[in-house]
């Protein structure tokens, strides 16, 4: 179960916001039921690069063998 302030995983790609597959976030607010979660993409200092209201299948949780990787965020 997502709950808010939890870090997930993008699973898949959002390229109108430049967002990957793989990607992290943070949950800002869960709908009703887990419909839907608002979810947070930002740059390693803090700029938010996304706010995007999500479905459950488009996030997942991240698994604890999982290992972080940093990329370059495109120019918009």
């Amino acid at each position: 179960m997502i709950r808010e302030l939890e870090n997930i995983v993008l699973a898949r790609d959002v390229p109108e916001n430049g967002l990957r597959e793989g990607d992290i976030g943070a949950v800002v607010h869960c709908y009703r039921d887990g419909k839907a979660f608002e979810v947070e993409f930002v740059t390693a200092d803090g700029r938010t690069v996304a706010l995007l209201t999500l479905e459950p299948e488009a996030i997942r949780p991240i698994r604890s063998g999982e290992i972080l990787h940093v990329r370059e965020l495109a120019p918009a």
